[in-house]
């Protein structure tokens, strides 16, 4: 009888996405198949020193963090150091992933087309007229680092700047104003390591109530429609898959990734790529995993098998 795979399931933390990264980490706990697998849970806002002790006896880590030290390579490193095997990104493509400014960047590197943007940091004195001109108004300003829309706004008019910095600042040293587009939110997910398997587009419409696709539009149940195989074109749908495996390949990203875009005028403009993205039962990567003939319990499968090809062909994490 083959023995079961020793797995610590790393949920909680202390970033501003510690609930949500809790509620993930309850719903992988129930789909790991007990039969396989023998499951520790730890939430590193109090279990890294066990986790560090007990490194020997683990052969595997799954990691549900979102958001800073957990989603940004920190953990990952951790891991690395106790030779501990994990799920996903390493410590460069996670951090790049993170870092909106950095991606951003590298997706323009790598041909995608990007929303226009600029990054301000805290105290520093910024122009009116010229943010009125690119990125321009209506403009999204965010956190440079973290996740799940938390601290970040829609800003209509030059007045409400302000307080939509205030806001992202509570997060961060640093944040991102990029032009707010209208089209129709989308997101792609890849599944591999070296040979990528692409999932159906999802397609998100939030209720109207919702400016964006924000905190409570994503958590809050029957707040969001979430439609796989996306309403688009075939040549459309071709085109967002293409670019979330660019946007993978461009953070270094592995094992899997969801990249965030918008459609408008026909243009497919990447946002961000999500390197843990949510495991809820309203999750967009396990809808769209679904949609690809894959159940969540054989997603969660599927990454371990990737954690541990890493592990013995030697990764580049």
């Amino acid at each position: 009888m083959t023995p079961k795979l020793k797995v610590a399931l790393l949920s909680g933390g202390i970033s501003s996405e510690r609930e949500i990264s809790i509620k993930s980490g309850n719903q992988v706990y129930k789909a790991l198949n007990k039969a396989k697998y023998d499951v520790t849970r730890y939430d590193p806002a109090t279990d890294l020193g066990k986790l560090v002790a007990e490194a020997s006896r683990i052969d595997v880590a799954f990691i549900v963090l979102h958001g800073l030290y957990g989603e940004d390579g920190t953990v990952q490193g951790l891991l690395d150091l106790l030779h501990i095997p994990y799920q996903g990104s390493g410590t460069l493509g996670s951090a790049l992933a993170m870092d909106k400014w950095s991606s951003k960047r590298l997706y323009k590197e790598a041909g995608l087309v990007v929303p226009p943007f600029k990054a301000l940091m805290n105290g520093q004195v910024y122009d009116v007229e010229a943010l009125s001109i690119e990125p321009g108004f209506p403009l999204v300003v965010k956190p440079r680092d973290g996740g799940s829309s938390i601290g970040t706004s829609i800003v209509q008019v030059p007045g409400q700047l302000p307080e939509a910095l205030n806001t992202a600042f509570k997060y961060g040293r640093n944040v991102i104003l990029e032009a707010y587009l209208e089209g129709t939110e989308i997101t792609g997910g890849v599944l591999g390591n070296d040979d990528l398997q692409v999932l159906p587009i999802v397609e998100i419409v939030p209720e109207s109530k919702y400016p964006f696709f924000d905190y409570q539009a994503k958590y809050r149940q029957g707040a969001t429609r979430e439609i796989c195989p996306a309403r688009i074109n075939k040549t459309l749908s071709e085109r967002a898959q293409s670019a979330a495996v660019t946007a993978h390949r461009a953070l270094c990203c592995r094992g899997y990734s969801r990249t965030d875009m918008i459609i408008r005028n026909d243009t497919v403009y990447v946002l961000e790529t999500n390197t843990i993205p949510g495991m809820t039962p309203m999750s967009l990567f396990p809808l769209a995993a679904k949609t690809a003939g894959i159940s969540f319990s054989q997603l969660l499968d599927r990454l371990i098998e990737l954690a541990l090809e890493d592990r013995d062909v030697g990764s580049d994490k």
